[in-house]
């Protein structure tokens, strides 16, 4: 109802909220489980259990002072002046329990003293893409689910639509959603004056609660009330598709183990080289990799998944993962290891897997877990098809058993109007000296063919690099005007008249590739996540003004 002018607002106050994840009999475990064991029982923290109208929890408080801020040595240099002050950190933490579920109030720094493998991870989307309002999104923060491994952050002031932030249907993670919710009764929102903004991220909900007992509890009433909405709005549906899994909660370590186990056999169909997030720009550029694991501590020129599944492969059941993960890769742009290119990036980042439990499919990416649905998975493989469906415009012939990649592309420059660049690099500036090759081989309206040929032993890792060196070979042609010009007097060397467009300005990449043993191009003989990957790059190149298409190269005789 609406309050009369000068009527005080409801009090609350802005918090974040966790929902929690119990064991058994939610109503009979013991609170104080839920919480770090070491701040149970700290000097100067306090914990009671709270009985307070309709409340009932437990309550844990406290401050730490470790002592001398770190920064007072370096101000009383600077000064000369003597400079004394303490860090000071509280924490607060109220648990409370309905008949739905637990669910943990933060203040200060009160989410430290949660038990990390508690945590529900989908709580915090859950809720907000079933109330927000489509119009009014501030700002929307996404991981990048492909090599590039990128995470970008938008905000918009005054809020805007959904879409008007560039969210991928695929291929992207939202981690945090913010804006103004709808239809959603709170006693912030009960004098009719007020609207309320919530942040959810893939943790908690950063929203508005009520400062009394009674209020507190009809606010999750309410919120429970959201979460149980069969379905997301239709404008957010698609983010709830991926979501990540606690590292800590019992299905994580689950499919951890399932992980080692598939570590141990061998195969590694189902899985695919990764490259960190951290390491992604300058990926390019690298001629050598330090890979220290399993006792190992060796340079090798290339990286592949097949390298760190069989370096790990002989170790003990439930120790193989463990070891990928103590394990480091160095990237360096000389054969020597002279020009260190990335830090020492735990090896498992340097993985995705795929583990297939029914409907759902769960993905290790960036040394993390994702749930995917069902429902996302057919979304992908309508779309993959949908590519798979378009008319070529080039002529690739078989590829000859035996024969090697710079054969086969001199048999595809062969045909009339086709063009030879395999192996034929340009370099600039803007490339940090390192030669990139724009396509192997140019077709006779332009088209830039990529070619690559995959085998059982690297699994998928051919198909990413593949991906990523037509997406690069577009950005290089479109923002570097150097290339561009390199390029451009190189093809007028090697076919002086060509009718390729020299601009570059709506280009069409051609992804030439041969499956093992020849099987066609289908979505049942692509990795789910090389899919992903796929439908990320084809949205990129579009955006770019680039056309895709896709052939499935035969297998011929023995050559």
């Amino acid at each position: 109802m609406n309050a009369a002018a000068g009527t005080k607002s409801p009090t609350t106050r802005k918090t974040s909220l966790y929902r929690l994840r119990t064991m058994g009999a939610g109503g009979a475990e013991d609170l104080a489980t839920m919480v770090v064991p070491r701040y149970l029982d700290r000097d100067g923290f306090h914990v009671a259990t709270v009985e307070h109208g309709p409340l009932q929890g437990l309550l844990v408080s406290g401050t730490i002072a470790p002592g001398a801020a770190d920064w007072c040595a370096t101000l009383a240099a600077l000064s000369g002046l003597t400079v004394q002050e303490e860090n000071r950190t509280s924490l607060g933490l109220l648990l409370v329990r309905t008949d739905q579920a637990v669910y943990a109030l933060s203040y200060g720094m009160g989410h430290l003293m949660i038990d990390p493998a508690r945590i529900d991870p989908g709580f915090g989307i859950e809720f907000a893409v079933r109330c927000l309002d489509k119009d009014r999104i501030t700002k929307v923060r996404r991981q990048i689910m492909d090599a590039r491994g990128r995470t970008d952050e938008n905000s918009a002031t005054a809020g805007e639509h959904i879409r008007g932030f560039g969210i991928e249907e695929f291929g992207e993670i939202v981690s945090q959603i913010s804006g103004q919710i709808t239809d959603v009764p709170l006693t912030f929102t009960r004098d009719g004056r007020r609207a309320a903004h919530v942040t959810g991220t893939d943790r908690s909900v950063k929203i508005h609660l009520g400062s009394s007992p009674v209020d507190l509890v009809e606010d999750l009433c309410s919120i429970e009330e959201v979460c149980a909405r069969p379905n997301p709005l239709p404008e957010f549906e698609f983010i709830t598709q991926v979501r990540p899994l606690s590292p800590r909660s019992e299905r994580a370590q689950q499919l951890d183990a399932r992980l080692d186990l598939l570590l141990g056999t061998g195969d590694t169909s189902r899985m695919a080289l990764a490259v960190p997030g951290e390491c992604r720009d300058r990926f390019e550029f690298a001629e050598a990799f330090r890979l220290r694991l399993a006792g190992r501590n060796e340079l090798v020129a290339a990286l592949d998944v097949a390298d760190l599944a069989e370096a790990v492969r002989a170790r003990p059941q439930g120790q193989r993962l463990a070891t990928l993960r103590a394990g480091r890769v160095e990237m360096f742009a000389d054969t020597e290891a002279a020009d260190r290119l990335s830090r020492k990036v735990p090896a498992d980042q340097w993985v995705t897997a795929e583990i297939p439990d029914g409907p759902v499919h769960y993905f290790y990416w960036q040394g993390q877990w994702y749930e995917v649905g069902a429902e996302y998975l057919t979304a992908v493989r309508r779309r993959v098809s949908e590519l798979l469906a378009r008319p070529a415009t080039v002529v690739l012939p078989p590829w000859s058993k035996g024969e090697v990649e710079a054969a086969y592309n001199e048999k595809v420059a062969e045909q009339e109007g086709y063009v030879l660049l395999d192996k034929d690099t340009i370099r600039t500036e803007r490339l940090r000296g390192g030669g990139l090759e724009i396509a192997d081989v140019l077709g006779p309206q332009g088209q830039l063919i990529h070619v690559k040929r995959t085998d059982s032993r690297k699994g998928t890792a051919p198909l990413n690099h593949l991906f990523a060196q037509g997406r690069v070979a577009v950005e290089t042609l479109r923002y570097d005007l150097v290339a561009r010009e390199k390029f451009v007097a190189k093809l007028d060397e090697l076919a002086p008249g060509h009718p390729a467009d020299r601009s570059f300005a709506a280009p069409t990449v051609v992804f030439g590739i041969l499956l093992k043993d020849g099987e066609p191009m289908t979505v049942d003989s692509l990795f789910a996540f090389a899919q992903v990957s796929l439908l990320h790059t084809a949205t990129a190149l579009q955006g770019m003004g680039a056309k895709l298409e896709i052939v499935s190269i035969g297998r011929g005789p023995i050559g």
